[in-house]
């Protein structure tokens, strides 16, 4: 289980464990909160191709599925 703040995870670095179309490294370019101010979802550009999709934060903390920083 990854570790960290959920509140600092905008411009974080990620490394996919499973790459898929090549794109290995991601950067957070956006924390989405609720009304209440708690995340929701953050929203990673790839690296490679500057794709971006919205995932739920709380995936990132899946040490199977993701890596902190750029390995």
């Amino acid at each position: 289980m990854n570790k960290f703040n959920p509140r600092k995870l905008k411009l974080s670095k990620w490394t996919a464990c499973e790459p898929v179309n090549r794109e290995k490294h991601f950067l957070v370019i956006q924390l989405l909160c609720d009304e209440l101010g708690a995340p929701v979802q953050v929203e990673l550009q790839a690296v490679h191709s500057a794709r971006t999709e919205l995932l739920d934060w709380q995936a990132l903390r899946d040490s199977r599925r993701w890596k902190m920083g750029w390995k």
